[in-house]
């Protein structure tokens, strides 16, 4: 599927935007790929509100140098801009951009690079931009954000889930670009505190983690498991079930860095904070009966989930007993999803 046709032959001009992508947090994961970034199996995610990236794009036509430069919290970063560079090189159909200098200029809320998904928000951020840009340029008027998820997509698949507010589907209806999925209203303003364990830099990129996927011995089961997880969390999800979707929650959690420990080039991004949280929540769940849940994406740091009717308790144990582990906790909640700002 390609949705580039009507950008294809477009005239360049100036123009300027600023997008602010929320981060997403995976219910089901997407972990390994096939063909060019399409996912091995389907994902389901939660869209935040506080996590989130702002970025201004600025386009210039009839520069000598075009190009992409990129400056996060206003230091230039080299390495950030080449892979833009390299993306927009690789919509082979948009070769009009080559001539064309970009500026972004973009922030974070939260800290890069430790597995809170910054590459969702910023990524989708910048797709958001490019899209405007596109219709801006086109005229085009409908299918604004799934535009801006299938470019999002191409640059991040989870990128393409930050485009919609609420829950968020990808690679059951299609593997191309996200959708937004109906949840009962009881579910429907979920809290996730972020432990922040660790604010350092992942020791071993999500890109390179899915690259070990193509090897791994146990994808098959694991590609399988996150099927049959994701019909159960759209279920229960639907049903306001909010028991099974911590059960599932927990379970792909820990599947995930299982698939971590058990790659070729084994490696871990769990640290022992993460683990001494864990046990934590479970023994404050029995002796309470709370409704507190953990999820990890790739990284050491803890999303909590909870219910918006449960949140004075567990936000008191939130701060009395796991936040001394942390580093600092974010309190977030279901999104709408992005802004033009």
């Amino acid at each position: 599927m390609n949705l580039l046709g009507p950008f294809e032959a477009l005239t360049a001009e100036p123009f300027e935007t600023s997008w602010r992508s929320p981060s997403n947090i995976a219910f089901v994961k997407y972990w390994g790929k096939k063909g060019h970034q399409l996912p091995a199996n389907p994902s389901l995610s939660m869209t935040l509100k506080n996590c989130f990236t702002e970025t201004r794009l600025s386009f210039s036509v009839g520069t000598s140098h075009p190009g992409v430069e990129l400056f996060l919290n206003g230091l230039r970063q080299e390495k950030f801009a080449a892979k833009i560079e390299a993306y927009l090189r690789s919509l082979e159909s948009l070769s009009w951009l080559a001539k064309v200098h970009v500026r972004i200029d973009t922030h974070n809320t939260f800290p890069h690079g430790t597995g809170i998904a910054s590459s969702a928000s910023g990524l989708s951020a910048f797709a958001l931009g490019l899209t405007d840009y596109l219709f801006h340029l086109s005229g085009v008027k409908v299918d604004f954000f799934r535009t801006a998820s299938y470019l999002s997509r191409l640059a991040s698949g989870s990128a393409s889930r930050s485009v919609y507010g609420g829950f968020v589907s990808w690679g059951d209806e299609s593997d191309f670009y996200a959708s937004s999925i109906p949840v009962h209203p009881e579910l429907a303003h979920l809290r996730d505190s972020v432990l922040v364990v660790s604010g350092d830099e992942k020791t071993v990129s999500s890109t390179a983690g899915h690259g070990r996927m193509s090897e791994h011995p146990y994808a098959s089961a694991r590609f399988a498991q996150a099927r049959t997880n994701y019909h159960r969390t759209r279920a229960a999800l639907t049903a306001g079930d909010l028991s099974e979707v911590g059960a599932v929650l927990e379970s792909e959690a820990l599947s995930l860095h299982a698939m971590m420990l058990t790659a070729p080039s084994a490696f871990t991004l769990l640290k022992p904070k993460t683990l001494a949280a864990i046990d934590m929540i479970w023994a404050f769940r029995r002796e309470t009966q709370l409704p507190l849940y953990f999820t990890l994406d790739a990284g050491p740091n803890l999303h909590l989930i909870y219910p918006e009717s449960s949140q004075h308790k567990i936000r008191t144990f939130i701060s009395h007993e796991l936040a001394p582990l942390a580093e600092s906790v974010i309190d977030d909640e279901c999104g709408e999803g992005p802004v033009k700002c």
